[in-house]
């Protein structure tokens, strides 16, 4: 199944159905009045949230939804049947707006959350419904109202505490597989991640319920505000999070220590591009891979300097303890501290 996160879909409320004009005609009344019935309501158009659901893939074909329209009265009083709701199912975390200026209408952060998004027509009075004593029988009934309209987008970002960001190859997909259950595709060829991956963390400790979701985000690159690479698509998942954990590739010290904190401040210009409020939500910097580097390597040293400077600079949080953490997903280095600090400081609370 392909995941994808945003659909623009028409959907259209039942229309009401008109009411009936009708007059008894039994045998021995010879002066049967009007029973005409009332017509049936539209159908309303209701948008829940599914738990179970991880994708909008079943708004990626059809794209038009409508409900039932309300029965015509009858006579002897009989009122139309109402139309037939249709319930259409979202994943949690959809965002639904109005297609032609981008307001948000709903969000549905909770599991079972429902929201009416069209509303039914109402059904015609029937003739009988205006026989007074000074108008016995009425010869009209009401038609029944239309059902509203409109065309809307549905927008996934997912639920997460944490988000794992960083360059192509910086060991994102990795860690994800070794701190949770999660097992996306790992090659050393950028963009290996396509879609965001979900996993659930358990904390060391041995306390029942401490766990989080964290969420793997596909690769970002110089430009990704304007739509160059894959990240783009995918930054306003981070939106939601509690925590982004900036992943840092290593790897890069050994060729020039000044590296990773380029590619820190490059990738924060991506975040603050994109939505500047990024820039302002907790983080936690990690350099991966250090178990390529000797224990008395001077170049590491260095470059955990550099971007210890950057940080300190560039960002209003103040500079945590062993921040950067220097982690290595491949020989489980590190992992437990980090871990264990993106939850105390800020899920936990």
């Amino acid at each position: 199944m392909r995941f994808i996160d945003e659909a623009r879909i028409s959907i259209r409320a039942g229309h009401g159905g008109p009411g009936c004009v009708s007059f008894r005609r039994e045998k021995f009344i010879p002066r049967g009045g009007p029973d005409g019935g009332d017509g049936g309501d539209g159908g309303d158009v209701i948008i829940v949230s599914d738990v179970q659901l991880g994708t909008l893939q079943d708004f990626r074909f059809k794209r038009s939804y409508a409900a039932g329209d309300g029965r015509h009265g009858s006579g002897t009083n009989k009122a139309g049947k109402d139309g037939a709701d249709i319930t259409l199912r979202v994943p949690v975390g959809t965002i639904i707006k109005e297609a032609i200026d981008g307001s948000v209408l709903a969000d549905l952060t909770e599991d079972g959350q429902s929201w009416i998004a069209c509303t039914g027509g109402r059904g015609g009075k029937g003739n009988a419904h205006f026989a007074t004593s000074t108008h016995q029988a009425p010869k009209f009934a009401q038609d029944g109202e239309e059902g509203t309209s409109r065309e809307i987008l549905l927008e996934l970002r997912l639920l997460a505490h944490a988000a794992i960001i960083g360059f192509p190859n910086a060991g994102k997909s990795t860690l994800i597989s070794r701190i949770s259950a999660a097992r996306p595709k790992i090659a050393d060829y950028p963009f290996t991640t396509l879609v965001p991956n979900l996993g659930v963390v358990a904390v060391p400790g041995g306390e029942q319920g401490r766990s989080f979701v964290v969420a793997d985000i596909p690769g970002l690159v110089e430009g990704a505000h304007r739509g160059t690479g894959l990240g783009h698509k995918f930054l306003k998942h981070v939106e939601r999070t509690s925590v982004l954990i900036h992943l840092v590739d290593g790897t890069l010290a050994a060729q020039d220590p000044e590296l990773l904190a380029g590619r820190y401040l490059a990738l924060r210009r991506e975040l603050g591009l994109f939505n500047p409020g990024l820039l302002e939500k907790p983080e936690l910097v990690a350099i991966t891979k250090i178990d390529t580097f000797a224990k008395d390597d001077k170049s590491l040293a260095k470059a955990v300097k550099k971007l210890a400077s950057a940080i300190k600079k560039h960002r209003t949080q103040p500079l945590l303890e062993h921040e950067p953490l220097c982690i290595s997903s491949a020989a489980g280095e590190g992992l437990a501290r980090l871990v264990g600090l993106a939850y105390s400081k800020w899920i936990a609370v």
